[in-house]
């Protein structure tokens, strides 16, 4: 089975921002762990989540104009 480049460039970005996503949900996580989210770590876990669809976003213009 043969992957054209474009499609393995699209796969890389595409994993590279979803595991830079998963990395900063744990960063938050263990930092503000514990027992319960205290109300400082869930606005930084919303943070995450506003920082994850700008850089979706930022991936998809990016891969449509190359």
């Amino acid at each position: 089975m043969d992957i054209e480049r474009e499609t393995l460039v699209e796969l890389a970005v595409s994993v590279g921002a979803v595991a830079t996503f998963i990395v900063a949900l744990l960063i938050v996580g263990s930092s503000n762990g514990g027992s319960g989210l205290s109300s400082t770590g869930a606005v930084e876990l919303i943070g995450v989540v506003f920082g994850f669809i700008l850089l979706m976003s930022g991936v998809g213009v990016f891969l449509d104009r190359r």
